[in-house]
């Protein structure tokens, strides 16, 4: 089956983004509003409401297919909703329900995937073989795609680094922060944006947001936050590349946006990747914020 026009949505925490998308690059029209935090049935209205308002700005009498990038992933154990730091909409049979309020083909995949197809397609990813593709905004999360297909496996989880243990912690990262998945020590708890806050109020007492700090370039202990920062994540990183070995990294979520990162990751990675040849390609979105819902739209080109 030829899909020439599909409706991709990205399910985030705060926000829910929609685009309709064809054959051209650019997509027919956008849709961006707030998330009804903590309320499932609504969210799922809502992602209803914004596929109809798409379809009518462009003049579609057909329903459209609809692939959604979704905080998780779906368990093949009961076909339910798993992993999402968006606690209320795990344990949901999230795709069934989907299917009957928007009464419409649907596809889901993890937000982190969704990413990662997009930009392995027609984005930052031009040329690789192997991708990894990194989300680090309000969670931490990841997808591999190998030869335009993205790897996943019996569970579900594939590419779901945020919820492995830091790599090579010092005396003093141990047990580490507590996660929301209960364990201590996860990545998300060193690299997610408000772990970068966490770290900097613990330091000053001071509560900045992710960016502020980032943006602080004359205060010496953001300098040493956003050290600390790039070290642990380069860390996360390497063990990554020692596994799946990609071509290339592409960064994702709100924290992509520190220019620092793209000269500093590369370095700070080399001593704990396991070969001779210890460089390593780390590039910024093409498509910025755009680019999980340009993917789950593009879940009904994949095979």
């Amino acid at each position: 089956m030829t899909i020439d026009h599909s409706i991709g949505i990205d399910l985030g925490g705060t926000k829910i983004s929609g685009i309709i998308l064809g054959t051209a690059p650019e997509p027919l029209a956008k849709i961006r509003i707030t998330a009804p935090k903590g309320h499932y049935r609504e969210t799922l209205n809502t992602i209803r409401d914004i596929a109809n308002r798409l379809e009518q700005e462009v003049g579609f009498q057909v329903p459209l297919p609809v692939g959604i990038g979704v905080p998780g992933s779906i368990s093949p154990k009961d076909n339910c909703l798993q992993n999402a730091n968006s606690v209320w909409l795990n344990g949901k049979p999230i795709l069934e329900n989907l299917q009957e309020v928007l009464d419409r083909p649907v596809r889901l995949a993890n937000d982190a995937n969704c990413f990662a197809i997009s930009e392995y397609t027609d984005g930052a990813g031009n040329g690789a073989k192997t991708l990894f593709g990194v989300i680090i905004g309000t969670g931490c999360g990841g997808g591999i795609v190998r030869n335009g297909s993205i790897i996943d496996g019996p569970r579900g989880i594939g590419g779901e680094w945020g919820h492995n243990p830091l790599p090579w912690p010092t005396m003093e990262e141990v047990p580490g922060p507590k996660c929301w998945c209960g364990l201590n020590g996860c990545l998300e708890t060193w690299i997610s944006g408000p772990a970068l806050e966490a770290d900097y109020f613990g330091e000053t007492g001071k509560q900045l947001s992710a960016e502020q700090i980032a943006a602080a370039s004359d205060n010496q202990t953001a300098i040493l936050c956003l050290g600390r920062h790039a070290n642990r994540l380069a860390r996360g990183l390497a063990s990554v590349v020692n596994m799946i070995d990609p071509d290339i990294i592409v960064l994702g979520g709100g924290l992509s946006n520190m220019p620092h990162l793209y000269s500093r990751l590369p370095e700070l990675m080399a001593r704990h990747i396991f070969a001779t040849d210890k460089s390593v390609d780390i590039r910024p979105p093409l498509h910025g914020d755009d680019s999980g819902v340009r993917g789950a739209a593009r879940l009904w080109r994949q095979s």
